[in-house]
């Protein structure tokens, strides 16, 4: 019996290379792709294929999709993992960071999910997996590009469940909380790039102090947990449409039914106890 396909973008670190290893061990066959492929070569050592591909290009999507279908003839899972966090306050991010946030956030996800979905709308069957986080529910000051893409990749998928039932394909939400991975750096990174106008300090004081909003705080998860409920959702034949992961991560959705003036009192309360 053929084993299921799986392609993973962001397969370089953190959850997507927890997940390549996860599908590995339940006998998948597993495509994990990375924009620099050295970044997956003992992914490729594990039994993984593995490919370059970079989520904002429309010709390595197609190549990689290509390459997929006509070695396995089949692709049953699409996760869409590559992402990265662009924070800083409204006002001092500049436009073009915002684009690259989105363009890597949520039309990198809509990029493959239009390239597989017609072999999955043929066989009448397939999973997509969009990994976005509980700052897709709820959403924080400094962090309103960030938020606003895991927003926007939410909604998306809310209307994708509903177009593709009748095709038996799923479409599924992974809503991590802190995951123990390189995030936080990547973020700080990021950082670097924001216009300050000098009217939000107190905000990068927060970000430079503490690895909470990205990882390795109280309550963080490893991504091997992550990396399980979504082999889970890949593998089931009715799976959740969210999946929240993590304590924090099931507290945090709370949020989004707090009204929002007294949330906005929290966040100010939070900012002057800091």
């Amino acid at each position: 019996m053929q084993p299921k396909t799986v392609l993973i973008t962001g397969s370089s670190s953190g959850i997507g290379r927890a997940t390549a290893d996860a599908f590995l061990d339940e006998g998948w066959e597993v495509y994990a792709t990375a924009r620099n492929p050295a970044d997956v070569e003992t992914l490729g050592e594990r039994g993984c294929s593995i490919a370059t591909l970079d989520v904002t290009e429309d010709d390595d999507v197609e190549r990689v999709v290509d390459r997929i279908l006509d070695e396995q003839g089949r692709i049953d899972c699409l996760v869409n993992n590559a992402g990265y966090a662009q924070f800083g306050p409204i006002e001092d991010v500049p436009a073009d960071a915002v684009h690259r946030q989105f363009d890597v956030n949520v039309y990198g996800p809509h990029r493959l999910t239009r390239a597989v979905l017609p072999h999955m709308r043929r066989r009448r069957e397939g999973t997509i997996v969009n990994v976005s986080s509980v700052a897709g529910r709820l959403a924080f000051p400094g962090g309103g590009v960030y938020c606003g893409s895991k927003f926007a990749l939410e909604a998306m998928t809310d209307a994708l469940r509903a177009e593709v039932d009748e095709y038996g394909v799923d479409a599924v939400l992974i809503e991590p909380g802190p995951v123990e991975t390189a995030f936080t750096d990547r973020a700080a990174d990021e950082l670097e790039g924001v216009e300050r106008s000098g009217a939000y300090e107190s905000f990068y004081e927060v970000f430079e102090d503490t690895q909470a909003i990205g990882g390795g705080g109280p309550g963080a998860v490893p991504p091997e947990r992550v990396a399980e409920d979504i082999v889970d959702a890949a593998s089931s034949t009715k799976p959740a449409s969210r999946v929240p992961v993590g304590t924090l991560a099931r507290v945090s959705v709370l949020g989004r039914f707090v009204p929002d003036a007294a949330r906005d009192r929290l966040f100010s309360l939070l900012d002057r106890l800091r």
